[in-house]
């Protein structure tokens, strides 16, 4: 037989732009092959725009421009052969392309103010979602800017238009098909903002005044031409026009001034779309030529009780023009006025005045004049009195070392004589070492105590000390000494020496006193630094550390003060030790608040009050109940150490009024009581007349004793209150007797049993550690007997 024909070449899938050309071909191996053509299961005979060609082995579909109908799965059969392949339609969105040249190439250009907007007619395959950035962030309505979208076209839209508003923008248009974005850009033009600032005074004279600025941050958009410059006098409100300056100057020089008067200057940036807002200059004043510095406080030369006569040097800076004299000025010490000693300059630089007050302590200034007036005033110099000099003191007397180590001195000695001038003020006190000549004053000040340590000192180093008594004459003859300083003593590592003596926790009244006292040894000295609760101490604390000891002082300790303590030793070497302590700062508690009785159980109240205030700062309160039985009875204590806020009382006569009251109690006291208002009674019960019916003779019923519920074991804290319960069938019902480790609790008024219809209860008041153990309920009647087991365990309060 012939062989078959087969395929030598499928069809293949086609993307095609809509409007653009597409082709689907197959090859067979045999020529003689007619085939049919298929579009989506049917048969294609003719379609607009649709051909079929034949060209020896090959069979082709050719479709010139493609539109959407042209979508679809196509298939060739002819013989044995089939093969099918789908021609899929693209239609992206798309512009015009001229339109998408200007826009892309040609900025769009708005005045400020002016409305804008920007229309972009499209065509694709609907769905078309547009979008329109601005450097890379979505545009987002607002009252100004509006982005609108048909099925046909994109639009942007600014209201009015700012300076903001310039940039690059890009339409992003896509569909199912693809995307198109655009990229444009709008500019924005606009009058320039002010000259950037501060105006400089470059230079400033009684004649002219220069000044200077930078050119504004924002040209508009449109380059600056010029700069106007304009002036008004301090205490006029005109603006004068001084000038203008092309774009590439941006300084001024102005004639236009009267000397000693002030103005201010403002300067405004000029472009093709208008004048900018004015920048502004502080005050600027039209000064003569410079006048001279401030010369050195004047020395006192000498002092008697009629005149003072004083000296100066000439200023540093002399001015623009020779100094031609000096003005000297005096005020008493203590006051504010300065007072003319002379109104004409004196050319020389020494003055000795009379016109003075014996007694009073005076200061002098100078001020140095030249062509440009009277220059700064130099500082006072030192106060001094209008008086006979006194004599200088005598030598102080007794000066020795009574102390010292590897790195200070400490230094003792006696006032002068008496008759070796008296009125002293103070003491000076100097050293040197052996290696230098030039001695060193040790206190800035006149000290007025008779010791002083002198600290930063060389170990082994051999040191000259010397110390001179001061009064108003100036300091008197000095007494010497000379000092070997110790070596060092061996390296302590810090720790601290921890004994009974210091407690690890503290309980504190709060108003009393918090003293803490940490020995330590250490050397050298270290640091010491306390914290509460890892933070620096509040300002209420104070710390004084000596003689290795360090001590912490709280005057009037608070609640706040309660917390972690630590304090840190730590030495030049970065060794480091710490240790902790806790304060606890309480208070007599508060009272707990109203008092509430319910009757939970039949027979038995309880008396449950509001917690006292004194909870939130006090972990070891408690409670303590009393009762009585009339107004003015004795008050009984019923129950002790509760740490909860209820108690059940059960020794309970009807008839009879109970009173309760509850007082909060900790470690320092208890607090004043709450009471009951109203007293709690119990009715006595009625006695009940009861009809026997007759008893029935029928079958026997009676059933053995049997458990419903069993007990379950129980876990309860010290002080609180413990329920255990059952349920027990049988009839006749039956004697229910309680248990605690094999002793019968019938007759135990700490035990309050109950039985409701077969629901056994055992209520514990109060619990204690004596309290636990196993607990069983036995049921018996005429035809059995039945028991239940169950452990109480107590849990401490802790």
């Amino acid at each position: 037989s012939a062989p078959r024909c087969h395929l030598n070449k499928q069809l293949i899938d086609v993307r095609v732009l809509k409007g653009e050309p597409a082709e689907l071909s197959c090859t067979v191996s045999k020529d003689e092959v007619t085939g049919t053509w298929f579009k989506d299961g049917l048969k294609l005979t003719s379609m607009d725009g649709v051909s079929f060609e034949k060209e020896g082995l090959v069979h082709k579909l050719i479709i010139n421009k493609v539109e959407d109908i042209h979508a679809g799965k196509y298939r060739f059969e002819g013989g044995d052969i089939k093969t099918e392949a789908s021609i899929f339609v693209e239609d992206p969105p798309q512009v015009d392309k001229v339109l998408l040249k200007n826009l892309s190439s040609v900025p769009t250009v708005a005045k400020a103010g002016q409305q804008v907007k920007i229309k972009i007619p499209f065509e694709g395959r609907l769905p078309v979602r547009a979008t329109w950035l601005k450097d890379r962030m979505e545009l987002a309505d607002d009252t100004r800017i509006r982005v609108d979208k048909t099925d046909a076209f994109t639009m942007l839209s600014i209201s009015s238009s700012e300076r903001k508003d310039c940039g690059d923008y890009k339409v992003r248009l896509k569909n199912d098909s693809g995307v198109l974005e655009i990229n444009l850009k709008l500019m924005v033009i606009d009058k320039p903002q002010p000259p950037a600032g501060p105006i400089k005074i470059v230079e400033s004279s009684a004649n002219d005044i220069t000044i200077q600025w930078n050119p504004p941050k924002d040209d508009g958009g449109k380059p600056v031409q010029s700069y106007i410059v304009e002036r008004q006098q301090i205490g006029k409100s005109d603006w004068v026009t001084l000038g203008e300056t092309p774009r590439s100057c941006t300084t001024f020089t102005t004639n236009k001034v009267e000397q000693d008067m002030s103005y201010y200057f403002r300067v405004r940036a000029v472009n093709a779309e208008g004048t900018s807002d004015p920048l502004e200059s502080d005050e600027v004043k039209a000064v003569s030529k410079a006048s001279a510095g401030a010369p050195d406080p004047p020395e006192i030369v000498s002092a008697s009780r009629d005149t003072i006569t004083i000296s100066w040097k000439a200023p540093r800076k002399t001015g623009s023009s020779r100094i031609v004299g000096y003005i000297v000025q005096k005020r008493k010490k203590g006051t504010t006025t300065w007072l003319p000693v002379n109104n004409v300059p004196i050319a020389d630089k020494k003055l000795k005045m009379t016109n003075l007050k014996k007694g009073l302590q005076y200061e002098f200034r100078v001020a140095a004049v030249n062509a440009a007036g009277i220059g700064d005033a130099s500082e006072p110099s030192q106060p001094v009195f209008a008086r006979d000099s006194t004599k200088s003191p005598g030598q102080v007397q007794d000066l020795k070392v009574s102390s010292s180590n590897s790195t200070s001195v400490t230094l003792t000695w006696k006032r002068p004589e008496a008759k070796d001038g008296g009125d002293v003020k103070g003491y000076e006190v100097e050293m040197r070492s052996s290696s230098n000549l030039n001695w060193t004053k040790c206190n800035a000040f006149p000290i007025e105590v008779t010791t002083y340590k002198v600290k930063g000192l060389q170990a082994k180093e051999r040191y000259f000390l010397r110390v001179r008594a001061v009064n108003d004459s100036g300091p008197g003859e000095a007494a010497e000494l000379e000092a070997v300083i110790k070596a060092a003593p061996p390296v302590v590592c810090p720790r601290f020496l921890i004994d009974d003596t210091v407690k690890s926790f503290l309980v504190i009244k709060a108003g009393n006193t918090i003293r803490v006292n940490i020995p330590f040894e250490a050397s050298p000295d270290p640091v010491v630094t306390w914290f509460k609760d890892g933070l620096p101490l509040p300002n209420r604390a104070t710390i004084d550390t000596k003689d290795d000891t360090t001590q912490l002082l709280i005057g009037a300790a608070e609640f706040t003060d309660t917390g972690t303590y630590t304090v840190e030793l730590q030495n030049g070497l970065g060794k480091r030790e710490t240790f902790s302590f806790q304060v606890q700062v309480t208070d007599i508690p508060q009272s707990p608040g109203p008092i509430q009785l319910q009757e939970n159980v039949p027979n038995t109240v309880t008396v449950i009050w509001e917690p006292s205030a004194s909870e939130k700062w006090e972990s070891n309160l408690y409670y303590m109940v009393l009762k009585r039985e009339s107004q003015k009875g004795l008050w009984h204590v019923v129950g002790d150490l509760i740490y909860t806020n209820k108690f059940t009382f059960t020794k309970l006569i009807p008839g009879r009024d109970y009173y309760f009251r509850v007082v909060a109690k900790n470690s320092l006291g208890a607090s004043g009581p709450s009471e009951t208002v109203q007293p709690w009674r119990i009715r006595k019960q009625k006695a009940e007349c009861q009809v026997k019916p007759q008893k029935y003779k029928g079958v026997n019923q009676n059933q053995p004793p049997r458990f419903l519920v069993p007990l379950k074991p129980h876990v309860v804290t010290t002080g609180s209150e413990c329920h255990m319960s059952c349920a027990v069938g049988g009839h006749p019902p039956p004697k229910i007797t309680w248990y605690k480790d094999s002793r019968d609790l019938s007759n135990d008024p700490s035990y309050f049993c109950t039985n409701d219809f077969g629901v056994c209860s055992l209520v514990v008041l109060g619990v204690t550690k004596h309290d636990e153990g196993e607990y069983m309920v036995e049921a018996t009647n005429e035809s059995g007997r039945a028991y239940s087991k169950a452990f109480l365990t107590i849990k401490g309060n802790s």
